[in-house]
């Protein structure tokens, strides 16, 4: 027999972003295949400008640089934020977007572990807010070649109505706002698949497999994907129920957009997020009812970035208010 307290083999930074950016291949494995290969040369180029960004900053600090970017984290932020931004984007905008999160959303608050925002998050929001259109410009999916792609994220000139079209997510808050239609009939166009934008169901569930990988190696905890996904589905089925012609339905909601990335891969963020586990349910269900009022009543299609940063200024409070009582004393917590 033995007897608690059990040790556990440490896990390293090094082993759990490497899993991190394993769990993430089915989503761009789908990616590829329904948009195209485009979304591979940003993310070589992301990574590239990552690492750089990275070992830069460190040297100005005088800090160790090999073991910095040896443990991955630079790399999957560097993912993330291509995830996050269309795969068309140019290679400017990338840099600037994966220079964002590296420098002033990690490095200048005192690098891994330091940071009180999602850096990718920083990054997109920056981006949208900076660049509306080139964030607004997503490939069809299935209706572009990799060279025209290419030619694009290179500097390519951009015929924004030939080439480029309205996500499902955009597509559906412009047809509303517009009174163009109840839901049923806005979804019968060209941006809209079977339950959420076309092509993006498959790409969700990509995502929903490597989220249960990560939760099978126990990388990350189930409180913050279920809390994140029962709310976006709770809140978006009252709406639907209610009044089914002005609001989309829960499965639209969790198959469009960055749901499932968000669900599995961004809200999970062990630095910037809640760490009790009562705080990881109210994070991850603030995140998605902010995510679905800009959805749906917002200036902007995707609300999540901005659900996540807000949410991020909310966690010393969270986690002072949620911590475990203290083993052996009644109504009391630490």
């Amino acid at each position: 027999m033995i007897h608690a307290p059990y040790i556990r083999k440490p896990a390293s930074v090094q082993r759990v972003m490497g899993l991190v950016l394993l769990a993430l291949l089915p989503g761009i494995a789908a990616y590829v295949y329904t948009v195209g290969a485009g979304i591979l040369v940003n993310l070589a180029i992301a990574t590239c400008t990552a690492l750089t960004a990275e070992a830069l900053v460190l040297a100005l600090r005088k800090r160790p640089v090999a073991i910095a970017l040896s443990d991955l984290s630079a790399v999957l932020t560097a993912w993330l934020v291509v995830l996050c931004f269309p795969p068309i984007a140019p290679w400017w905008l990338t840099m600037i977007g994966v220079a964002v999160a590296i420098v002033i959303a990690k490095q200048l608050y005192g690098g891994l572990g330091q940071n009180p925002f999602n850096p990718a998050m920083v990054a997109y929001c920056t981006a949208i807010v900076a660049y509306p259109a080139l964030m607004s410009q997503w490939p069809p999916a299935g209706g572009m070649d990799f060279a025209t792609q290419l030619g694009l994220i290179l500097g390519g000139a951009r015929d924004i109505d030939g080439l480029t079209g309205a996500t499902a997510l955009d597509a559906l808050r412009t047809g509303l706002h517009a009174g163009a239609g109840p839901v049923d009939v806005l979804r019968q166009g060209p941006a809209f698949g079977f339950l959420g934008g076309s092509g993006w169901e498959w790409i969700a569930l990509g995502y929903l497999a490597g989220g249960l990988f990560l939760l099978a190696a126990r990388v990350i905890t189930w409180h913050m994907p279920v809390a994140f996904i029962a709310t976006l589905s709770l809140v978006s089925g009252l709406f639907w129920l209610a009044d089914p012609a002005s609001f989309a339905s829960p499965l639209f909601h969790l198959a469009s957009g960055g749901a499932m990335l968000a669900a599995f891969f961004i809200v999970t963020d062990p630095v910037s997020g809640a760490t009790t586990p009562r705080g990881k349910l109210i994070f991850a269900a603030g995140v998605a009812l902010i995510a679905w009022l800009i959805r749906n009543f917002g200036a902007y299609p995707e609300g999540i970035a901005f659900g996540v940063l807000l949410m991020n200024l909310c966690v010393p409070l969270i986690d002072m208010k949620t911590q475990p009582r203290v083993f052996g004393h009644r109504g009391e917590r630490r």
